[in-house]
């Protein structure tokens, strides 16, 4: 990229870095035959296909086997028909006066595109790889896919199917969003159509009397069982990720093969209905989270919520997820479940609870808000104890819908909740009551999105809409879209409560004949107001106060420092800490001297603003009056690190994050095309990140994992269970 760069200019190369690759990624994809069966259905896709109309033939380039004929490599020229003529010739007749010659050239004698597939299939591994790249307009739009057939590993019996590709355009004569657009269209239209041929020519295979192909096996004689050695690259043979000269990106093949991998039933069953598309921005999402955040990553269904919140843009979802889980981190929301008891005050007068589920089999939440003394509870147990229980409430839903899901045998990710306003009055307009509401209703749209299927409100009043326009602009517009509102007794009858709720569990104050368990609610007497004395902050709403996590802010030429006395060698400093926002530098140095604090105030607002703290004297020299003993490591937004030191000396540690920048460039040279997207997507003059360490004895030590059990930074409640690494650098062990 940076040479593309150095030849097209400054301008060229900036006009490039907005372009984004496209990327796809499948699920694993089964089919319940042999790995024999389905090549054969396989082969019968050449060398043209009725079955996909876009495929117009294909002509073999060269073939060739190994001695034994247990590998088998083909390379075909796959001829394609798409729409790009007919639609470039449409938006050339729109802008034909700024470059006609280019798009009148683009256009003639253009009919069909042309595709390089390589296959290679080992019989004895039972494996086919395929490899293709596009042929045509290749010095604009890099078009690379790979393809892999392999034996089910807990049925040698199934065969295992997966698909990644990436679309790389450069230009196009100012048609590359057009480009764009097209060739993600067609592809994923064919690709669940590509496993449908297959079963359609197993099908085939099956009513010709074919439902056994003996397995490859060695010739007579050969003695040959070790595996073949890798065939030699023919005359003109380029891998597809050799990173040769030409080659404008790597393999598209997955990062992490070895990460857990999706399957398509798993996802049709657990998570619904989803897109190709819809698929792949999941399982990307997933395996940058295994890549970043070892052994703690979120379920599926909650990564999905986040991914549909963001209308499945994979970097303003990951940016939401990572602030989302940093939050519950620091917070401990994940042990909120075994932690918080509502006090008694709460269970008297707060009038909400569960109630079986509705007619789609969402968990059906009642809250009796127009009977909820708002005022009451906010001056008796503040704000504190209303979002710790809103949370649990929250908490508790996610976990009902993962019982339905297993009850009801279909993904059920949301719940329904039923608000009852019979009773609301000027009183619930209270402004601290409502400025609570806001706060709340901010906290649940961050931290749980997509987890309200529907929003039942019934009998409001005429003053519901003061309160609606108070509240409405706080609530996300898909949110909003959930809500249906009913006055009076329009609730009852035809299209009313009956067409979402089993008028069997109807509760009996609505009319049904349902008995309901939510509390009656009623005034909150005001000899359990808390006094003058005891009101919490109002500013904000602190969550725990005992968290063990520390927020910090990173400045532009102002790192922020932390400092550990150590009195006696072979003690072990641990740490813990999650980049909220930019990328930083983290290092850890020695020094004999104390090094005195430079404290500056973050101008950011809030309790998670944290502050910046200055401990290394500018005047200080690195080997003279301090030393490194980590390597500096480079912590990208979103990831969350952990890892220790053993020291060897006593004195002061210090642990340093700085921000992260591109290295300077040369005078003589353009600036890289890498470190321009990077200033284009860094988070400016701070980054943010909170972070936790303690001092353990050595004895006491074991493994910088284990040593950090008390940091408590498993998410329990929405976590799958993934392997975890570290990466040891000298004495140190860092884990992503």
């Amino acid at each position: 990229m940076c040479r593309f760069a150095e030849v097209v200019g400054q301008e060229e190369a900036e006009r490039c870095v907005v372009k984004m690759v496209q990327k796809y990624q499948s699920p694993v994809r089964v089919y319940k035959y042999p790995f024999e069966l389905v090549m054969a259905a396989y082969e019968k896709r050449f060398p043209t296909c009725p079955e996909i109309p876009v495929f117009l033939g294909s002509e073999i380039l060269h073939e060739s086997r190994s001695e034994d004929g247990a590998v088998h490599v083909i390379e075909r020229s796959c001829k394609l028909n798409v729409d790009a003529p007919r639609l470039l010739k449409k938006a050339g007749g729109t802008r034909g006066t700024e470059r006609p010659g280019l798009c009148w050239l683009l256009i003639a004698g253009v009919e069909h595109v042309f595709f390089i597939q390589r296959n290679t299939v080992n019989w004895r591994e039972r494996t086919l790889r395929i490899e293709a790249h596009n042929e045509t307009f290749a010095n604009r739009v890099v078009v690379r896919e790979t393809c892999s057939y392999s034996v089910h590993p807990e049925n040698e019996e199934w065969t295992c199917f997966e698909q990644s590709a990436s679309l790389d355009i450069k230009s196009f004569f100012g048609f590359e969003s057009t480009v764009e657009k097209i060739a993600m269209k067609q592809y994923t239209s064919n690709i669940k159509r590509g496993k449908e041929v297959i079963e359609h020519y197993l099908k085939e295979l099956i009513s010709q009397g074919i439902t056994f192909i003996p397995r490859w096996s060695p010739p007579a004689g050969s003695g040959r069982d070790e595996p073949s050695p890798a065939l030699e690259h023919e005359a003109g043979d380029i891998p597809l990720d050799s990173g040769a000269p030409g080659s404008p990106c790597p393999s598209a093949e997955a990062a992490s093969p070895d990460a857990d991998k999706l399957d398509a039933d798993y996802i049709e069953r657990y998570l619904g209905q989803l897109t190709p598309l819809q698929e792949s921005c999941l399982i990307r999402l997933r395996q940058w989270l295994q890549e970043t955040h070892k052994g703690k990553i979120p379920k599926d269904e909650h990564i999905l919520r986040f991914l549909r919140a963001r209308d499945f843009n994979i970097d303003k979802a990951r940016e939401m997820l990572c602030q989302s889980l940093a939050w519950r981190k620091q917070y401990q929301v994940d042990y909120i479940l075994q932690s918080w008891r509502p006090p008694a005050l709460l269970q008297e007068y707060y009038t909400g609870g569960w109630h079986y589920q509705d007619k789609d089999g969402r968990p059906l939440y009642i809250l009796r808000l127009g009977q909820m003394d708002t005022k009451g509870l906010v001056k008796a147990l503040g704000e504190e104890s209303l979002l710790r229980h809103v949370l649990s409430i929250n908490e508790e839903g996610q976990k009902r819908c993962e019982e339905n899901t297993n009850i009801f045998g279909r993904p059920i990710t949301s719940w329904t909740c039923l608000v009852d306003l019979e009773g609301l009055n000027m009183r619930h307009l209270w402004r601290p009551g409502v400025k609570a509401l806001l706060r709340i209703i901010e906290v649940v749209e961050d931290n749980y999105p997509e987890t309200l299927g529907r929003l039942l409100i019934v009998r409001a009043p005429r003053v519901f809409p003061v309160l609606w326009t108070l509240v409405s602009p706080f609530i996300n517009e898909n949110t909003r879209q959930k809500f249906l509102i009913y006055s009076g007794n329009n609730y009852q009858g035809s299209g009313g409560l009956v067409d979402y709720v089993d008028k069997e569990v109807i509760p009996d104050f609505l009319g049904g004949d349902c008995m309901c368990t939510v509390p009656e609610g009623g005034l909150v007497p005001k000899s359990l107001y808390q006094t003058e004395d005891e009101p919490e902050n109002a500013d904000h709403i602190r969550l725990w106060t005992e968290t063990i996590y520390h927020s910090a802010s990173v400045l532009r030429g102002a790192p922020h420092e932390i400092v550990v006395e150590i009195l006696e060698g072979e003690s072990v400093i641990t740490w813990d800490f999650d980049i909220l926002k930019g990328d930083v530098v983290f290092s850890l140095f020695h020094s004999k001297r104390a090094p005195e604090p430079s404290h500056k105030e973050s101008t950011l607002p809030g309790p998670c603003a944290g502050d910046n703290v200055q401990l290394i004297d500018r005047t200080w020299v690195l080997g003279v009056d301090f030393s490194r003993v980590e390597s500096p490591l480079v912590c990208r937004e979103g990831e969350s690190i952990q890892g220790s030191h053993v020291t060897r000396w006593p004195g002061f540690y210090i642990l340093q994050w700085k921000m992260h920048g591109p290295p300077p460039c040369s005078g003589s040279s353009l600036p890289r095309v890498d470190d321009v997207l990077a200033s284009l997507q860094g988070s400016g003059h701070k980054c943010k990140l909170i972070y936790f360490y303690e001092v353990l004895a050595s004895k006491d030590f074991r493994g910088s994992m284990s040593s950090l059990e008390s940091c408590n930074s498993g998410f329990s409640q929405l976590s799958g269970v993934t392997t975890s690494s570290s990466q040891s650098q000298s004495s140190s062990h860092l884990s992503r």
